[in-house]
């Protein structure tokens, strides 16, 4: 339709010069049935129609141009590759009214509103692993996708990826925050034994906290937090879950929850039965725990921007994920 309107408005301003160089040059030429304008008049009628069809096309350049900056790639939804055996779980045609793309209005009974995802091919008979994203501190479902663009390479690796709005730190709303992901298996076909949690700063708390509140500790398959507000004393309060896997990622520079994630880390490592040996270094800088209970995978990741910075490896998310689909 921009097309349409800018061709428009081109043709105008082809037109406009055209009667401007007549009115100027011949003005004798141009008649509006007996009546024959003077030299003044069709010069200022063509000036209007120039100013016209160049405004016109200026608005549409303009559109289109933020349009295209206001898509991120981040933000994109994928095409999935779908691995389909006779032992993928599936559900049963006509159960699931999800519909493929994105649901960005969703909302809990308690008025939280978060917005669903899914693969450009999504397949509604067919179990997805789902990720769940809580926010930062005072970011709406937007702007926590922008700020953690997981939406490309997730769905492009088959998962459904939901965004939640922030809600301020209780017991409590953990609680209600952790029931989006049952709301989204009833509209969606989602694979019950692989939900994934993740998130920063305060998203990173209510992903950990899911994770070892009794009330909710049997929803996630594997988290991975960033930057949480949690002490391994607070932690220590707390019975452990069944061995998890977790990747917690933290920097060394972050000011606000300086150590938390050290502090966290050595938790997960004791709860999951790990190795009392220093832990084994990755090639990509972080460390992995080892001869952990039921072969989880329990890994620290640290970075050294401020807390404000989300730690950007995301392939490295979904690939953790992708490799713990098969552990419950």
């Amino acid at each position: 339709m921009n097309e349409l309107f800018f061709m428009i408005f081109w043709v105008t301003i082809v037109l406009s010069v055209a009667l401007l160089v007549v009115g100027i040059v011949k003005p004798e030429w141009i008649r509006f049935g007996q009546k024959q304008p003077g030299r003044p008049t069709i010069i200022a009628v063509a000036l209007g129609l120039l100013i016209i069809g160049l405004s016109g096309a200026g608005a549409i350049q303009n559109v289109g141009n933020n349009t295209a900056e206001t898509v991120k790639p981040g933000t994109v939804l994928s095409e999935a590759v779908y691995a389909v055996d006779n032992h993928a779980l599936r559900c049963d045609p006509g159960t699931k009214p999800g519909h493929a793309g994105v649901s960005n209005d969703e909302k809990t009974s308690a008025g939280i509103r978060y917005m669903v995802k899914t693969p450009v091919n999504y397949d509604a008979n067919i179990a997805h692993p789902l990720l769940m994203v809580y926010a930062p501190a005072r970011k709406n479902r937007y702007e926590s996708e922008d700020f953690v663009p997981l939406t490309q390479e997730a769905t492009a690796a088959g998962f459904i990826v939901a965004y939640a709005d922030h809600r301020a730190m209780n017991p409590e709303t953990i609680e209600k925050l952790a029931e989006i992901p049952g709301l989204i298996e009833k509209k969606w076909c989602v694979d019950h034994k692989r939900i994934f949690l993740t998130g920063h700063s305060d998203g990173g708390t209510v992903a950990t906290g899911i994770a070892f509140m009794n009330r909710t500790k049997h929803i996630p398959a594997a988290i991975a937090p960033s930057a949480m507000g949690i002490r391994g004393e607070d932690l220590k309060q707390y019975s452990c879950p069944q061995p998890l896997p977790v990747m917690v990622m933290h920097s060394s520079q972050d000011t606000l929850f300086p150590g938390y994630g050290k502090e966290a880390m050595q938790w997960w490592a004791a709860c999951n039965g790990c190795d009392a040996a220093p832990p084994i270094k990755d090639a990509d800088g972080c460390v992995t725990y080892r001869s952990c209970k039921n072969n989880v995978t329990t890994r620290y990741c640290e970075g050294t921007g401020p807390h404000s910075n989300w730690p950007g490896n995301n392939k490295a998310i979904i690939d953790f994920f992708k490799s713990c689909q098969d552990v419950r």
